[in-house]
């Protein structure tokens, strides 16, 4: 029997959420994911979040279904007061891998749980720092398609693990869904390994 909701199309997500013991189902949440003029990179992965999991809530109302608790995240990797999402083609692939190449970067992982309580959000904090990277090392990762569908162009959990020279924070973090604050988050409403 479904526990939980996951807002969110993202396979590396759905394999890190059933980790904690929850049962869970995929729901889709559309949102616009433009930021706001100045928005603080922080106030806009925590507004990403919320903004999934009310818009799965309001999924779970319009389709007359059980009103279950809502998870969503949102990941973005920040540069200096740079947001950078995912790349919308390969030229724009190319030049956020040499702007992360050789430089520490943080990744901001935001956590949103809806219920009819409201909701609660959660905020992971990482640092990565890449080695440097020659151009024909970029154009190769960029042809291999991987950097296509993920924040700042790279997944840590794929080749691009092989440009991280170090991490401060939460491996799953940067993969996009931090397990000890998931975990902590739905063991407050009873659910997961975490909540026995």
């Amino acid at each position: 029997m479904t526990q939980l909701y996951l807002a969110s199309g993202s396979p590396r997500r759905k394999e890190l959420l059933a980790q904690t013991g929850v049962i869970f189902e995929r729901i889709a949440a559309p949102i616009d994911e433009t930021p706001q003029p100045k928005e603080n990179p922080r106030d806009y992965v925590i507004r990403m979040a919320v903004e999934k999991a009310e818009s799965g809530w309001r999924h779970l109302l319009d389709m007359g279904l059980a009103l279950k608790p809502v998870l969503a995240s949102d990941t973005s990797v920040v540069l200096g007061d740079d947001i950078l999402g995912k790349p919308l083609d390969a030229t724009d692939a190319t030049a956020m891998l040499q702007k992360l190449s050789g430089t520490t970067h943080e990744v901001l992982t935001s956590l949103a749980l809806r219920t009819e309580d409201g909701v609660e959000t959660m905020l992971n904090i990482s640092r990565v720092t890449f080695a440097s990277l020659s151009e024909a090392q970029i154009a190769a990762y960029v042809a291999s398609g991987e950097p296509m569908d993920k924040a700042g162009a790279y997944g840590i959990q794929g080749v691009g693990g092989l440009f991280v020279a170090h991490l401060d924070g939460s491996y799953t973090g940067v993969m996009g869904l931090p397990l000890y604050e998931t975990a902590q988050l739905i063991a407050r409403q009873g659910l997961g390994f975490m909540a026995a």
